[in-house]
């Protein structure tokens, strides 16, 4: 069975190298009459690549449509597999760092997608505000879309545009950032350090293969250390696999 991921009726399989388009269509079709709430399915192709880390897929069978529609945490989001990188892997992950928000907490969300995070903590939990950052214009119109669905608009309020422009320029400090960041080379920990609270916690993802985890206490410390932040590293957690023993590390991170 080729490894797939199923975002609400869309499907996308990655197959294996040497598979011919028929045999390709041939599992689709199957696969649509084996999954009867998949309308769709999409091919995988290529690695996550571009400054917005988005995928690029190719219609195989069922409907042709890249639009899905995806529930998870009693929310509910709409997106395209080709314009949003979204993993329906990560919903345990959204639901567990949901639960540690409290009441009346001010919460910011960078590189928010289509506002996954920011809608699951705002639906379960009780914040004051939630603020959902995101640089692909196509991501922050489903996230605007979805903020409306989830009948959010009260509390969650999408901001479009680089991190590093945006978030300096909102108005006062943060209880909780979730740093729902891909993988890349730039921590952007000084843009959060300048907007988190004291006693604030800092949710930071990073990538790194199992036997260099080390590396990312190391730099979450060096880089309090250059913004003269105090801070302790509560937990670190693994968050998801991304490869042959490398994973997405979770890091708690209390501002002191």
């Amino acid at each position: 069975m080729a490894p797939y991921d199923v975002i609400g009726n869309v499907a996308v399989v990655k197959f294996k190298r040497g598979m011919s388009v028929k045999e390709k269509k041939r599992f689709g079709e199957r696969f649509l009459k084996e999954h009867s709430s998949v309308h769709s399915v999409l091919e995988k192709r290529g690695k996550i690549s571009g400054r917005l880390r988005t995928p690029e897929t190719r219609w195989i069978a069922g409907l042709k449509t890249k639009e899905a529609l995806y529930r998870e945490n009693g929310c509910e989001f709409r997106l395209n597999v080709d314009c949003c990188y979204f993993s329906p892997r990560l919903s345990s992950e959204r639901s567990e760092l949901a639960a540690m928000v409290k009441k009346g907490e001010r919460v910011l969300v960078m590189f928010g997608g289509v506002a996954p995070f920011a809608i699951v903590i705002a639906k379960t939990r009780k914040p004051k505000e939630v603020i959902s950052v995101e640089l692909g214009k196509e991501c922050n119109k489903y996230a605007v879309e979805n903020v409306k669905r989830n009948k959010l608009r009260d509390v969650v309020t999408c901001v479009q545009g680089d991190v590093r422009k945006r978030v300096p320029a909102l108005q006062g400090t943060f209880d909780r950032i979730v740093m729902a960041r891909p993988n890349l080379k730039d921590s952007f920990l000084d843009v959060v350090f300048k907007k988190i609270k004291k006693n604030g916690m800092i949710h930071y993802y990073g990538f790194y293969p199992e036997s260099e985890i080390d590396n990312l206490s190391e730099l979450i410390y060096e880089e309090a250390k250059k913004a003269k932040k105090k801070i302790k590293i509560l937990r670190i957690k693994k968050a998801g696999d991304i490869g042959v023993r490398k994973f997405r590390y979770r890091a708690d991170v209390k501002a002191l």
